[in-house]
């Protein structure tokens, strides 16, 4: 053999012995014979860091802070007419085009479910009558009210709750009933609706 092999089975032999001194020579010099050697390595197990949860803020932070209020100089009727005109454009692409032979109901059930910043409603049916007749941009909708700016450039919190809202797009009229649409903006989208059951205010 040449002497390159002899040196690089001495130096295995050696190495075998350090790892393993328990081992006696008989067993080190089967596993030689064998050409195969295992090697156990047991790698330190890594402490995984948690992640701190950054909270955000409390509702009466956000009250505090104004986080949602309008300012007065933006409260303009005018300014929120491009909101009004992507908003046209959005139900149109989701209702893939309101053409006449749509089914309405295919449209309604997906009118229930989009966002409604930006539409044009009004207030056609009201337990409370100053409410009747009230027409404007929805800026922003919460779970009970929507906030709606008028042409008058009135901004007015209007609750959903005993009132019936409607909403016309490319001669395709919908009418929302506040009572059953008590819910985030964000939970609609994932709320199965009924289209057919009780009308109440």
């Amino acid at each position: 053999q040449p002497q390159g092999s002899e040196k690089a089975k001495t130096f295995v032999h050696a190495f075998l012995k350090r790892s393993m001194p328990t081992m006696k020579d008989e067993a080190i010099q089967d596993m030689l014979t064998r050409k195969a050697v295992v090697l156990e390595h047991y790698p330190k197990k890594k402490t995984k860091q948690k992640r701190k949860k950054t909270k955000g803020f409390t509702a009466k932070q956000r009250r505090e802070l104004r986080l949602f209020e309008i300012e007065p100089e933006q409260q303009r009727y005018a300014i929120f007419l491009p909101l009004h005109e992507l908003w046209k454009q959005y139900i149109r692409d989701l209702c893939h085009g309101l053409k006449p032979d749509a089914q309405p109901h295919m449209i309604q059930g997906k009118l229930l479910k989009a966002d409604l910043h930006g539409a044009i409603v009004t207030v056609t049916k009201s337990k409370c009558p100053s409410y009747v007749g009230i027409t404007g941009i929805i800026l922003q909708e919460f779970k009970h009210v929507f906030k709606i700016i008028t042409k008058e450039d009135k901004l007015k919190v209007v609750p959903k709750l005993n009132n019936v809202f409607s909403l016309e797009l490319d001669g395709f009229i919908s009418y929302i009933y506040g009572s059953k649409f008590l819910l985030r903006a964000s939970e609609r989208s994932a709320k199965k609706f009924k289209l057919k059951g009780t009308i109440d205010l």
